[in-house]
């Protein structure tokens, strides 16, 4: 059975819902990574024709089923905060249930689900396999290597994440389609995975440009982000080796130089979080710097409005969700000129790109930081770029496409 899931117009007959199974390690409910929005900002706009079921692990204290604006959550037994033991035991629990999940279509975000296609193609079973890859972890694997590591730690991560790579590649060759996020990504997975093109789907992320964008309303956070007379620069992310974070503090000793009473303001938790905090007090940025870890979705609306400038340090990205929802919001983004980055930051349009290099960056903050024209100039381009762009719908709608055509092969 084939269906089509475009929007008619008039009376229609009752019809079957096509069921799509989606695996994650993570509950995209209870975390707010770009993966868990994109899962559930797809799943919600396609409620009336499919009916989406995620399978993720037991992370977070998640324990039992749960329903979220028409979308079913299952918790599969994993440990917790142990990456990647976590992805492994996740990914051993699921595969033994390959007979007990009633779908059409199955759709595994990053390597969250390759135990499950193994037994599926073991046992033959003729149903759709979907890989969606974010970022290809082989590229994020060899950016990362290139970088001057400034720990031991971040090195071991980037042993695990090349071991990762590997289970990945073998994934996406053995899927029936390939979804990614960006053209930089694609043309990676046909050079690093070496998979036939025509089996790949672009379909970037979005942004909800309603609930991201400029407001005035800045009570209740001038203590995070400074007093009126302070800069204050944002980052959101993981606190992983991709992300960067060690160019932004080196960044900061020199922004801190020009202009001394700049904050910046840290979103995210990850495993360097420890690492990052302590670095900053080696560069003597201490006192500029906020670790806030996790952050309520209204207080995250606040920061983005309520900063100067939106800083991304990444040395790898597959396309970068926080990117649009800065540019959403009104604010200059600056970044690196690399990897997918470079598809949604216009350089000199809505933000500037520099060379991966700590001093590069602390310019092109220190530029915005002193040209208020300048930011505002770049803020009010970059929220009409992505509000022509890039939207939930259009990502909903074109993965809708991909499910049909994957019922049909």
């Amino acid at each position: 059975m084939a269906w089509n899931l475009l929007p008619t117009m008039g009376h229609t007959p009752m019809r079957q819902k096509l069921k799509v199974a989606v695996f994650n390690t993570q509950p995209p409910h209870l975390y707010f990574g770009g993966v868990e929005r994109r899962i559930i900002e797809v799943a919600k706009r396609l409620v009336n024709d499919i009916e989406t079921t995620v399978y993720s692990g037991t992370k977070k204290s998640f324990k039992e089923t749960t329903i979220i604006d028409g979308i079913t959550f299952v918790p599969c037994y994993s440990t917790d905060r142990i990456y990647p033991l976590d992805n492994w035991v996740f990914n051993k629990s699921i595969s033994k249930m390959v007979d007990t999940i009633d779908a059409n279509v199955y759709e595994a975000h990053t390597v969250s689900g390759y135990k499950f296609l193994k037994r599926l193609r073991k046992q033959k079973t003729a149903k759709p396999f979907i890989q969606t890859v974010h970022g290809v972890l082989a590229d994020e694997h060899i950016q990362a290597s290139k970088s001057v590591s400034p720990s031991l730690r971040m090195k071991l991560s980037n042993v695990f994440m090349g071991r990762l790579a590997k289970i990945e590649k073998d994934a996406v060759k053995e899927a029936d389609l390939i979804v990614t996020v960006s053209q930089y990504s694609r043309q990676k997975l046909v050079q690093l995975y070496e998979v036939n093109k025509a089996k790949i789907r672009v379909v970037p992320n979005g942004v909800d440009t309603q609930r991201f964008k400029p407001t005035e309303d800045c009570s209740g956070i001038k203590d995070v982000v400074g007093s009126d007379n302070e800069h204050a620069v944002l980052f959101v992310g993981n606190l992983i080796p991709r992300k960067g974070l060690h160019y932004l503090i080196e960044a900061a000793k020199h922004v801190k130089e020009e202009i001394k009473e700049t904050k910046f303001v840290v979103v995210g938790n990850g495993p360097l979080k420890s690492y990052l905090i302590e670095y900053s007090k080696e560069q003597g940025v201490a006192e500029n710097f906020v670790f806030l870890g996790n952050v309520t979705d209204d207080l995250l609306h606040q920061l983005y409005s309520c900063v100067d400038v939106f800083a991304s340090p990444s040395i790898q990205e597959g396309q970068g969700i926080t990117l649009l929802e800065a540019q959403a919001t009104g604010k200059p983004v600056v970044a690196f000129n690399v990897t997918a980055i470079k598809e949604v930051v216009k350089n000199k349009e809505t933000g500037l790109l520099v060379e991966p290099d700590s001093c590069e960056l602390a310019d092109a903050i220190l530029t915005l930081l002193s040209n208020q024209r300048l930011r505002e100039k770049l803020g009010r381009s970059g929220r009409e770029f992505v509000t022509k762009t890039y939207s939930w719908d259009i990502c909903a709608q074109k993965m809708g496409q991909v499910y049909s055509e994957a019922t049909k092969i």
